[in-house]
């Protein structure tokens, strides 16, 4: 028997690699190399942004905000050029990368702070009190 095998036909792999060649290229958007992954959520408190950027240094990343638009860009370096071994399979972005995210009007500029731990950068952006919901008590006239 010689070393050949028979391997099944999987229709799903196939999508796959035809969506990883052609429809995700290598460069993202605006001449970056990738952009990372983003939760949004909102509480009546405020919003909080978790960005999935593993091997990223906090000091590697630049947080602004400029005319109510939150900026998060940095860079992820590229793994031990010194590993031996040869490589089958990458599927890690590294390079530049960017997010750009518009803030809605009932947030504080002065309560945002940000946090890196476990690989995700999160971004908490307070509401401002007159946008925080309260209740309002009906009196007897």
């Amino acid at each position: 028997m010689n070393g050949l095998t028979v391997a099944r036909w999987n229709p799903l792999r196939e999508l796959d690699q035809v969506f990883d060649r052609y429809l995700m290229p290598q460069t993202a958007v605006n001449g970056h190399d990738w952009r990372p992954l983003v939760d949004i959520r909102e509480t009546d408190e405020g919003y909080r942004l978790d960005l999935e950027l593993p091997a990223v240094k906090p000091e590697d990343l630049s947080v602004t905000l400029h005319d109510g638009v939150l900026r998060v860009a940095g860079e992820r370096q590229a793994g031990n050029e010194e590993d031996s071994g040869r490589v089958h399979r990458s599927e890690r972005y590294f390079g530049r990368f960017e997010r750009s995210f518009r803030l809605p009007k009932d947030v504080d500029v002065d309560a945002i702070k940000a946090t890196a731990k476990d690989g995700i950068v999160s971004i908490a952006v307070g509401k401002s009190e007159k946008a925080s919901p309260r209740a309002i008590e009906v009196q007897a006239a």
